[in-house]
C-alpha cells in the first residue's frame, strides 16, 4: 500500500471516528440515548466496529458489556461488516417444505459462506430469514430488494451472475 493511499484512508477512518463523537455529544443528555447512538453509527460504518463502540462507551460513560448487550439483542444492529449484496433465504413454514434448505446450501456452497457471514470479496452477504411474506411463491429469497421465487436449487447459480 502506498504511503499516499494509506494516509488518505486513515484520515477516512479518522472523520468517521470524529463523527461517532459528534453523535454522542448530540445525544449524550438524552435518557436512553443508546439506541440512537447505535443506529447512528452503524449509518457510518455499515456495522458496528469495536473501535467505534469504545468511542461511543467512553463518550457515553457506558459499559462496553451494556453496549453489546444492546447490540446483540436488537436484530437491527449487526458487529460484522455486510457485503455489498444481502442474500436473504426465506425459512419459513412454506418456503421450508418447499425446499429452501436445499437453496440455501447450495447458496453456501457456490458462495463459500456460512449464513450469517460474508464472503472473502465482500460481494455477498448470507442469511437465513424467518418469512419474508411471499409464501405464495415458495421457496423464496431475496437479493437486497428483489423477490426470486418458486425457486429450486439450480436457481442460484443464475441469480448469483446477476450481481457480480
Amino acid at each position: 500500500m502506498t504511503e499516499e493511499k494509506c494516509c488518505s484512508e486513515c484520515t477516512e477512518i479518522d472523520i468517521r471516528f470524529e463523527k461517532v463523537k459528534d453523535i454522542t455529544k448530540k445525544f449524550e443528555d438524552m435518557k436512553g440515548a443508546l439506541i440512537p447512538v447505535l443506529h447512528e453509527v452503524q449509518k457510518i460504518f455499515g456495522y458496528l466496529p469495536e473501535q467505534a463502540l469504545q468511542v461511543v462507551s467512553e463518550e457515553l460513560d457506558i459499559s462496553m458489556s451494556e453496549i453489546y448487550g444492546v447490540a446483540t439483542f436488537y436484530s437491527q444492529f449487526t458487529l460484522d461488516p455486510k457485503g455489498e449484496h444481502i442474500i436473504k433465504v426465506c425459512l419459513g413454514t412454506a418456503c421450508y417444505v418447499k425446499g429452501a434448505q436445499d437453496i440455501l446450501d447450495r447458496l453456501s456452497s457456490v458462495l463459500e459462506v456460512k449464513v450469517g457471514k460474508t464472503t472473502n470479496d465482500g460481494k455477498f452477504t448470507l442469511e437465513a430469514a424467518r418469512c419474508l411474506g411471499a409464501c405464495g411463491l415458495a421457496p423464496v429469497l431475496m437479493v437486497d430488494d428483489k423477490v426470486y421465487g418458486r425457486l429450486i436449487p439450480d436457481d442460484v447459480i443464475r441469480i448469483i451472475e446477476e450481481y457480480k
